[in-house]
């Protein structure tokens, strides 16, 4: 079977997190943006524990709530700030990992997203031995992850580089570009929301399609691993100019540079401020090719933006939280049971009969690859525009959900 699946997200016990990331909005959400399988993030917090079992426990690493299967999941920081993502078998793996940091983390109990005073060696080694699943979160993002701080693989992990399976391209990357690190070859790629609401402009905005035979944790971990016939079959996400890193800018004035002028300039804005190194640079000084080679377990990834997002700019509406973007979206997910289907697959002609002509449109815009990007950087998220039509919508959320933190760099 093929499952939907995203696998990083937080609860309203991380910070600058929305107080509505509880259990029950998220699976209510989930379904409606086509997602069977969620990470529950965060499942090394007692509050958000208690929390989690309440649900229906259908094996040692799978639990129920409503129509949505919830695997555990964590999001760490190390000692040199480097973000990592853990799969837990089970609760007493969770439980005992947690043990063994307890002494390590001053935040454990305070924050879902801890941070633990070791080294990636030495938590991939806490992981290992309790069966976990490790690889780096948003691995090229210029701030908390592995590309911003190491070279490698080896640098980061040591001798437990070969244990690391996956990893997690982020909002500004996709498998073209990470397909040009050698390295990252033999590792299975994950798109994730990395969401901090469970608005569907956050919930699912990235997510992988994986092919199991049950949905189930046991599954996803051989998904991840490619074993038993298991496997990824798409990556979707966001095109990576879409990203608030994507090129190099100025973190302050937001001025973009390309990557000899902002050398040249030693990475110091003409305002003064720091130049930031975006991921499309980056991944152009650590890369082994020229051009993705991709390996033949790689599946397709596909561009998404999310329904909301089209719907307001084919309405000329600046934010996608408003009543009119809400009561369309609300219509045709009736109609077509999931954000998914709409973005992806259900005919244009069967969705006139549901939407407005300008919202049918612009989708099918969005399906020919013809929407313009204006890339990110510097913090500032991207922005994309329809063909044929002169204003601009910022891919930025907007106050009313805003994930504005110094953890918020995917």
């Amino acid at each position: 079977m093929i499952v939907n699946a995203d696998l990083h997200i937080h609860s309203r016990y991380s910070g600058a997190t929305s107080k509505e990331m509880t259990l029950e909005r998220i699976a209510y959400w989930a379904p409606r943006k086509g997602i069977k399988i969620m990470a529950t993030g965060d499942c090394l917090h007692k509050e958000w524990m208690k929390e989690i079992r309440k649900c229906i426990q259908i094996d040692e690493g799978t639990f129920v709530l409503g129509e949505t299967r919830f695997i555990l999941s964590v999001e760490v920081e190390d000692q040199q700030r480097v973000h990592h993502l853990i799969y837990f078998p089970s609760l007493s793996a969770a439980e005992s990992f947690r043990e063994q940091i307890r002494s390590r983390s001053k935040n454990l109990d305070t924050d879902g997203r801890p941070n633990i005073a070791l080294r990636g060696e030495d938590i991939a080694a806490i992981a290992k031995g309790v069966d976990a699943l490790i690889g780096p979160a948003h691995a090229f993002t210029p701030w908390t992850s592995l590309y911003a701080y190491y070279t490698s693989l080896n640098e980061c992990y040591g001798e437990l580089a070969e244990y690391i399976s996956f990893v997690e391209l982020g909002l500004s990357a996709d498998s073209d570009y990470a397909d040009r690190i050698k390295e990252l070859q033999r590792l299975t790629f994950l798109s994730n929301s990395d969401s901090h609401s469970p608005h569907p402009v956050r919930l699912a905005r990235e997510f992988t399609q994986f092919e199991v035979k049950q949905p189930i944790y046991q599954e996803i971990r051989n998904a991840i691993l490619r074993k038993k016939g298991n496997g990824p079959v798409l990556n979707a996400g966001f095109h990576p100019e879409e990203g608030k890193y994507n090129e190099s800018a100025c973190f302050s004035c937001h001025t973009h540079y390309t990557y000899d002028e902002a050398k040249k300039r030693r990475w110091k804005c003409r305002c003064g401020k720091q130049i930031k190194k975006g991921v499309k640079d980056r991944i152009s000084e650590l890369a082994t090719y020229i051009q993705p080679q991709r390996p033949s377990h790689r599946p397709s990834y596909v561009h998404i933006i999310p329904l909301a997002e089209i719907i307001a700019k084919a309405a000329g509406i600046r934010t996608p939280f408003s009543q009119t973007v809400t009561k369309r979206w609300d219509e045709l997910i009736r109609a077509f049971s999931n954000e998914i289907e709409v973005m992806l697959n259900v005919p244009i002609y069967e969705l006139m009969r549901v939407t407005t002509p300008a919202v049918a449109e612009a989708i099918q815009a969005f399906r020919e690859q013809r929407v313009i990007i204006i890339p990110g950087g510097g913090g500032e998220y991207g922005q994309i525009e329809l063909p044929g039509n002169d204003a601009i919508l910022t891919v930025s959320l907007g106050p009313r959900d805003s994930q504005t933190s110094l953890y918020d760099y995917t």
